[in-house]
């Protein structure tokens, strides 16, 4: 990286113009007309030769001239003397052209006025590089160099700073691009990150989310589920402790998610979609290099989950019968939110012969009892996944998210003698002094009902929950800011 100086401009006018811009095309012959009695140099950001119609031209290669003098539009028309600007004009307006450089009737053959084109120095896919280049890094976090022959990609494996699967390198281009996707300070402090209770800025969360493949624009999400996992009621030490498969599962809601392409409907679940993959990997890539939640140590999962790869996707909104999972939480509906849920892997539940709400609901009652186990109870929160074949029946019966949950939290009440330890010749289950209690098999409010998936197939998914409440992990949902 080389930061340069302010480049001295030569007197008289400076026009800087690029080839590919009409309007630079419009105003050459009025450039010969100042060529012809005028100290003029024109500088092209594109092409050496263009144009060719005047000789004292010069190639802005770097884009140094057009970065270091602020051009936003070409052709800008400048007036230097002494080596300071003392005028200047953009596009081509014949009043302002005559007014600054002095010269009357310019290019009275064209028309009045025409827009010009934006500078290449401001292009998407090079301002990035031009401002590290020539205006200094203003990334903070520690900067590696790998050797010339080593392969930044494996360099990468060999450090552990991936999830077993290739990321992108973090340059700093990359990640000053990244930063652009929020109006928050690069270092703000976001969250201290278990388990390592590492304190973790919007930089490092950039970098990271960089390193998954996110775009620019999903940084506000990444950084609300960064958030969301690190607060103390969702215990993500605990969650990379326990020896259980969970992991941070993110629900996003609001028009957010439609903005920047999250998929809801067909294999929402699934792979595929940008965003839905590499938001939650970016969230999980943090957990492990900022907090140092690497499986092995901390992490002591016996068979873990694609989940801790990434699991987040958004809710179907436009077409569910229920208001967004958000109001659960106290967030009006079309506020853009992220809900954090400790959860595995999900599994398909089959019901294609119900059509009405009270049978689908059984159904979903005899596939819930058996989280984690069907004797225990009370100790385990669940997503239950609503395709809009199955949500079609709840909407044609006027059922409520409310009244399909109550009725699912009716029919999964035990007797605690059927629970307790010992009953059926299963070892596992509640203690004995619990057995003349009639028993739920959910806590209060323990149960998620979110709408989503494909519009074809009668099937909903149940996402067991790991142990929640004071003694493990509680959902936690917050609200995205830019």
């Amino acid at each position: 990286m080389s930061v340069t100086e302010l480049p001295v401009l030569p007197e008289g006018l400076v026009v800087i113009v690029k080839e590919d811009c009409p309007t630079c095309e419009l105003v050459i012959p009025v450039l010969e007309q100042l060529a012809s009695g005028n100290q003029l140099t024109v500088f092209s950001q594109d092409d050496p030769n263009f144009p060719e119609e005047i000789a004292d031209r010069q190639f802005d290669s770097d884009l140094a001239i057009s970065w270091h003098h602020n051009i936003e539009t070409v052709p800008t028309l400048l007036v230097i003397e002494n080596g300071k600007e003392i005028a200047r004009t953009v596009g081509w307006s014949r009043s302002q052209w005559e007014s600054i450089t002095g010269v009357p009737q310019l290019g009275v053959e064209l028309p009045d006025h025409r827009p010009g084109c934006g500078s290449l120095s401001l292009d998407p896919s090079m301002s990035a590089d031009l401002e590290l280049r020539f205006g200094g890094s203003a990334i903070k976090a520690r900067r590696v160099e790998f050797a010339s022959l080593e392969d930044p990609h494996e360099a990468l494996f060999d450090r552990g700073w991936t999830d077993g699967l290739p990321v992108i390198p973090p340059s700093e281009a990359r990640v000053m691009a990244m930063l652009e996707g929020t109006t928050r300070s690069p270092e703000e402090i976001v969250a201290s990150v278990p388990p390592d209770l590492a304190p973790c800025t919007v930089e490092k969360v950039a970098i990271n989310a960089v390193m998954a493949g996110c775009r620019p624009e999903y940084l506000p999400i990444v950084l609300a589920g960064v958030e969301a996992v690190c607060t103390d009621t969702f215990n993500m030490h605990g969650l990379l402790a326990t020896t259980m498969p969970h992991a941070p599962v993110l629900i996003v809601n609001g028009p957010i998610a439609q903005q920047i392409g999250m998929n809801s409907g067909n294999n929402a679940l699934g792979q595929g979609n940008r965003a839905n993959s590499t938001i939650g990997r970016a969230v999980q890539l943090v957990i492990r290099n900022v907090g140092g939640g690497r499986p092995g140590e901390v992490d002591r999962a016996a068979f873990g989950s694609p989940a801790k790869v990434g699991f987040c996707f958004a809710e179907r909104e436009e077409d569910s019968p229920w208001s967004p999972i958000s109001t659960m939480y106290g967030f009006p509906a079309g506020t853009n939110t992220v809900l954090a849920f400790p959860g595995e892997a999900p599994r398909n539940l089959v019901d294609q012969l119900s059509r009405d709400p009270d049978s689908l609901a059984r159904t979903y009652a005899t596939n819930l009892i058996s989280i984690q186990h069907p004797k225990l109870v009370l100790g385990f929160d669940a997503i239950l996944a609503v395709a809009p074949d199955h949500s079609r029946v709840f909407r044609e019966a006027g059922w409520s998210r409310e009244q399909l949950a109550d009725r699912i939290n009716e029919l999964t009440v035990r007797p605690g003698h059927e629970l307790i330890r010992g009953a059926r010749d299963i070892p596992e289950g509640i203690p004995e002094a619990m057995k003349e209690l009639d028993l739920p098999k959910f806590r209060a409010n323990g149960l998620h009902i979110v709408h989503c998936g494909g519009a074809a197939g009668l099937f909903s998914a149940i996402i067991g929950g790991w142990v929640n409440g004071e003694m493990g992990s509680d959902p936690v949902c917050v609200e995205i800011t830019p």
